[in-house]
């Protein structure tokens, strides 16, 4: 047992108030496979590494017994970067992924930082990225 806490995140969770429509993104859009469902507002999903989970306010506001988890918020409070092995697949993935229904933000291009990268958001307006390095 740590005698402090290990500065290691283990799960990141979003928050929303449109879980079935969260949950559909991710899974339907996104591609991840749900792992565990929980009646009343929890859905984790697989994924190598961090664990990856959505759950309601209401269920935030329960657990902690701070009520303010209550109020609606939308959006653009985290972003997720998704790595592809490929300049190309960067847009090959991006035009799949808004096609399937994610919002488009801005189209692939080329950054001063040696990446490819376009951006799009998930149903409550959270902006995520998909990336690849640009070969030198």
């Amino acid at each position: 047992m740590y005698k402090i806490m290990k500065a290691k995140i283990n799960m990141l969770g979003i928050m929303t108030s449109q879980l079935e429509v969260m949950r559909d993104f991710y899974r339907d859009v996104m591609g991840f496979k749900i792992m565990l469902e929980m009646e009343g507002g929890y859905v984790e999903f697989e994924n190598e590494g961090v664990r990856f989970a959505l759950s309601t306010h209401k269920v935030m506001a329960e657990a902690t017994g701070h009520p303010s988890y209550n109020e609606p918020r939308k959006g653009q409070s985290l972003e997720l970067a998704f790595v592809v092995d490929s300049p190309a697949l960067v847009d090959e993935t991006y035009n799949s992924l808004v096609q399937k229904g994610a919002t488009p933000i801005k189209s692939p291009e080329d950054l001063p930082w040696q990446q490819r990268a376009a951006f799009f958001a998930d149903p409550d307006g959270n902006i995520h990225e998909i990336f690849a390095d640009i070969p030198k």
